[in-house]
């Protein structure tokens, strides 16, 4: 059990083990992004930071099938941070709330040594995606593509630049795909820590095991912080869900089963 999980097996809550915490038909979810360990202010503008900060905690309302509502901010600052600075980052948080039609409550702001993000997401889904399903044969598969964020943050660590429109700063988060196969879709998470591991989390939790059917490089299969989505679903829908694919415009690649064996994630782990 790596230290994350160790943690985690600390609190011991029914309502733990999904993107979020589904609560009646209310979704709570809280994800944290930091300064030197998810960003530094030289690869993002302050509007850019925002705006992805945002984009990762919708991410765990989407992945549930949830309609997110409202917002809380938790924003830790420097002290050399300008007026200027602070406005184009509460300028990046409005804009994707509006995009989502989400309103800002509250949160709290401190003074510290470096710029570190919370944000708390409440939504409300009438039909939630959760990772509980997965029974035996059942397939799965991944959106969008998967890979260019763990490059582009190998390029920016080495003080090279990437293209302005790189998946690591903007994010593509897969609403309509979801909304629109919630009926075949038996179970769901997004992205963040790599296919393989979120692959690993999903599987832990419904004692399945994997074959798979399409080999993957391992820069593409470990890849963190792609928020794209990891779904399952029974094989006799897969012709469906790939035009529901189609029609919302939206890359699906097939690429396991569920079966008996015993998965084994060889990933390296993201946060510990």
């Amino acid at each position: 059990m790596n230290l994350e999980n160790y943690f985690i097996s600390q609190f011991n809550s029914k309502y733990i083990g999904d993107d979020g915490a589904l609560v009646g038909n209310m979704v709570y979810s809280k994800d944290a992004f930091f300064e030197n360990i998810h960003f530094k202010r030289n690869w993002m503008s302050y509007y850019e930071i925002a705006r992805k900060a945002m984009l990762v905690n919708i991410s765990d309302a989407i992945a549930m099938n949830a309609k997110p509502k409202y917002a809380l901010l938790g924003v830790a600052m420097p002290k050399n941070m300008t007026k200027n600075n602070m406005q184009a980052l509460a300028n990046g948080f409005q804009s994707v709330a509006k995009q989502y039609d989400i309103e800002i409550i509250g949160g709290d702001t401190i003074s510290n040594t470096k710029l570190d993000i919370t944000v708390t997401i409440v939504s409300e889904t009438k039909k939630p995606l959760l990772r509980s399903k997965v029974r035996q044969n059942y397939l799965f598969a991944y959106t969008g593509t998967l890979g260019s964020s763990a490059k582009d943050l190998k390029k920016l660590q080495n003080l090279g630049k990437i293209h302005k429109k790189s998946k690591f700063v903007h994010i593509q988060l897969r609403d309509k795909f979801i909304s629109k196969s919630i009926r075949i879709l038996k179970a769901g998470m997004d992205i963040s820590d790599g296919l393989y591991s979120d692959l690993d989390k999903m599987t832990s939790f419904n004692r399945v095991g994997v074959h798979f059917i399409k080999k993957m490089p391992k820069y593409v299969t470990c890849s963190g912080e792609e928020y794209e989505m990891l779904v399952a679903f029974d094989a006799r829908d897969a012709k469906k869900l790939l035009m529901h694919a189609k029609q919302s415009r939206t890359k699906l690649t097939i690429f396991a089963k569920a079966v008996r064996n015993k998965y084994t994630n060889r990933c390296k782990a993201h946060h510990f």
